[in-house]
């Protein structure tokens, strides 16, 4: 199957280069646990009952999961498409360009998953996991890495030059970690804010997770998962047409 095959291709290179991946993809997301955790934590009192670093933890995940898939096919496809001409090599053989999109996607959901579960692990060793509903985590992980790998590469293959996917990370990725409800809850911001971070896919999965880190799931975050799901759906086609029209023409 020609998604397989350019899962294959993927996971022999990552398993050249995955310290690089590690370093990253795990190691800076525990500096700002750190940092914001045990520093400005001691200066924040409490957050609906939970110390600062237990409320910023869960939401650790979700943004290790997102910036996983996001640079994973947005830096890493352009270079595949445009530098190393990975893909058109690609289609010399039987594959199609779905299965190459496809490929894409699935190597950065399972980065997104796989970084994801390892801060899961960290944020369990450190305390700050209350509840065996944060098993149900990684599952999540698949939706909010799947959603975030449509995004990145449906922006990569509109632009020409890797210097334009610095305005991906500053004008859309930005916003959504800033204002995603990691740092402090979203219902301190107006209510246009909040109503418009129902289209913040990082919003709906620190939500999520911070509900099964505690163990305070309700049938209310099944809103959370549709809206994932939705905007997941929604754009899907967009990355399938675009990067068509890009390698074939």
């Amino acid at each position: 199957m020609g998604i397989m095959r350019v899962l294959a291709r993927h996971l022999r290179v990552f398993y050249r280069t995955w310290q690089h991946n590690v370093m990253f993809n795990v190691v800076e997301p525990l500096l700002y646990l750190s940092a914001l955790g045990f520093g400005l934590g001691a200066f924040v009192q409490k957050i609906d009952g939970m110390s600062y670093l237990q409320f910023i933890a869960p939401g650790m995940i979700a943004m290790t999961s997102m910036y996983a898939a996001t640079f994973e096919c947005s830096y890493g496809s352009f270079v595949r498409l445009h530098f190393q001409k990975t893909f058109h090599a690609m289609l010399a053989a039987p594959i199609t360009t779905n299965d190459v999109v496809f490929g894409e996607l699935l190597y950065g959901t399972l980065k997104s998953v796989l970084f994801g579960t390892v801060i899961l692990v960290v944020v369990t060793i450190l305390g700050q996991v209350h509840s065996l509903q944060a098993l149900a985590i990684p599952l999540l992980l698949v939706l909010n890495g799947v959603v975030f790998a449509v995004m990145a590469i449906t922006y990569t293959a509109l632009i020409d030059n890797i210097e334009f996917l610095n305005y991906y990370i500053t004008l859309i990725i930005l916003p959504f970690f800033l204002f995603g409800g990691l740092y402090f809850p979203v219902n301190a911001l107006p209510a246009w804010v909040q109503l418009f971070n129902w289209l913040n896919p990082l919003y709906h999965s620190v939500e999520i997770c911070r509900a099964l880190a505690l163990g305070h799931a309700s049938a209310f975050l099944w809103w959370h998962v549709i809206a994932l799901a939705a905007i997941g759906a929604i754009i899907l086609p967009f990355p399938l047409r675009l990067m068509r029209r890009r390698l074939i023409t």
